[in-house]
């Protein structure tokens, strides 16, 4: 009997649900190594550029494969969670994988899945295996190289297998902290395991702790070292309709009046981590020719580890960096879905992310009112989220999410109550209640002070318009985003 590829994607996303959810991880690569061995270790047919760190994950990523394609290079991504639909996790030039493809790749590996896990005492979790079909699409399609985000940590995260070229490390801060550990060192030392011998290691801005533990790790493996502030970083950034103006100093050359369509100085970080990594894998990355280190001294790099050094190669085509910078996207990120009210949703999911949102929700939209709509997993710092939403926050909706770990909506009111006041905290059960809510709300507060923010979204009128009007942001997690993007926007299969 056939059955539809939909009807045939569902059941194979079921099998692949009911394994151990990617929140629960057991510190073990043995699972990992026995599929992809038995597959042919398909991560190693293709050169690896790995991205670790807390938050900015996926966007820099995503802005990694940008710049690649751009280069006329075939890109594998591997990124997680994902907003909508599973497929989004793995893409092949710039495209998630179709239904069709989804089912192939699952159906090749799925007798190597049953042999891992009769083997082993523990059956394969649902991100290794999605980290293993991921290997093998990329193998199978083939891709010139692969952007690999790690699910959780790095040392002991499946992806780890893979040996990048590049890793990127963006900032880190306290998250996971049942896993990883409750301090920023413990969790920098645990990134830090993506740091491969003869890699070059491209840092985004840290903690001193976790710059010193990154550092660390580098001069114990022979890795060569970029430091975003030191050998790259951005120059300046100006606000922009849409987004913002940008000139970068990379590895290779300076970069100059880039449109990044994206909000935030998080975000201009971000890309400029994403242009050092792509600048270190086109000077050689995983090449013993391609790259030279500089003595730490001379680099100002202190007692641990080498600077990266590509003096001798060219810098990357300047029109081809700013055609790939204004087609740069993050779905999930201050992604604007719906107008009047502006309706917003974020992925901001610990404390340090929402603080990020919201110094880029104040300084790009400058609105007179922000009516958030939170919804957020039972286990995080909701306290410590509550704190860096409050203060750019006209109300609060609170509210679930799909997942079942997401707080009770009632009990996360409770939680609010104190940095908010009563006034200013609402409870509604539904996310979709809640949104409706929350633009109710909005309605009212733009109606009251007389403003629009209609001139932002057409760009008849300068960012500072935006003062005059309200905005709606849906935040608390990636899976809030989600849902608040498939009820919005009506994407079923997720962003391209």
């Amino acid at each position: 009997m056939n059955v539809r590829p939909e009807a045939e994607l569902r059941e194979i996303e079921q099998q692949i649900l009911v394994r151990t959810p990617e929140h629960s991880i057991d510190p073990s690569l043995d699972r990992i190594r026995e599929l992809t061995a038995l597959l042919g270790d398909p991560q190693r047919s293709y050169p690896v550029i790995h991205v670790t760190g807390t938050n900015g994950k996926t966007s820099t990523a995503r802005m990694v494969q940008t710049l690649l394609r751009a280069r006329g290079l075939r890109t594998g991504l591997f990124t997680s969670p994902h907003l909508i639909s599973m497929r989004e996790r793995i893409s092949v030039d710039g495209e998630p994988l179709s239904a069709e493809r989804f089912i192939e790749v699952y159906r090749e590996i799925e007798p190597y899945l049953e042999l891992v896990d009769k083997n082993q005492p523990v059956p394969l979790s649902f991100f290794e295996v999605l980290t293993g079909m991921a290997f093998a699409a990329f193998a199978d399609a083939p891709v010139d190289v692969a952007v690999i985000e790690v699910g959780m940590g790095g040392t002991w995260d499946c992806t780890n297998v893979a040996d990048g070229a590049v890793a990127v490390i963006t900032p880190i801060s306290i998250d996971h902290a049942q896993y990883l550990g409750d301090t920023v060192a413990a969790i920098a030392a645990d990134k830090a395991g993506i740091i491969k011998p003869g890699a070059v290691a491209v840092i985004g801005q840290q903690p001193v702790e976790a710059a010193a533990g990154l550092l660390r790790r580098a001069a114990e493996v022979g890795a060569t070292v970029a430091r975003e502030g030191i050998e790259f970083g951005v120059l300046s950034r100006d606000l922009a309709v849409g987004g913002q103006r940008v000139a970068v100093k990379g590895l290779l050359g300076e970069y100059y009046d880039l449109f990044l369509p994206l909000f935030g100085a998080h975000q201009a970080a971000n890309a400029a981590c994403a242009l050092a990594a792509v600048e270190a894998f086109s000077g050689g990355a995983g090449s013993p020719d391609g790259l030279t280190a500089e003595s730490p001294a001379a680099a100002g790099a202190g007692p641990a580890g080498s600077a990266v050094n590509l003096r001798g190669t060219v810098a990357l085509d300047a029109d081809l960096v700013a055609e790939a910078f204004a087609m740069m996207n993050s779905p999930g990120r201050l992604e604007i879905v719906r107008r009047s009210p502006v309706v917003l949703i974020d992925a901001a999911h610990n404390p340090a992310g929402m603080a990020a949102t919201a110094a880029a929700l104040s300084e790009s939209f400058g609105a007179t009112e922000v009516i958030a709509v939170l919804a957020v997993s039972a286990d995080k710092d909701v306290a410590g989220i509550l704190d860096e939403l409050e203060p750019v926050s006209a109300a609060v909706v609170a509210t679930t999410n799909s997942s079942p770990r997401s707080l009770d909506a009632a009990a996360l009111a409770e939680m609010a109550r104190p940095a908010f006041g009563p006034d200013r905290v609402h409870v509604a059960e539904r996310l979709d209640d809640a949104i409706e809510l929350a633009v109710g709300l909005a309605d009212e507060a733009t109606a009251a002070i007389g403003g629009s923010l209609a001139g932002l979204m057409t760009g008849d009128e300068d960012l500072g318009a935006a003062a005059a009007g309200t905005v709606v942001l849906i935040t608390g997690s990636v899976i809030t985003a989600g849902d608040a993007r498939l009820l919005l926007a009506g994407r079923r299969d997720g962003p391209s």
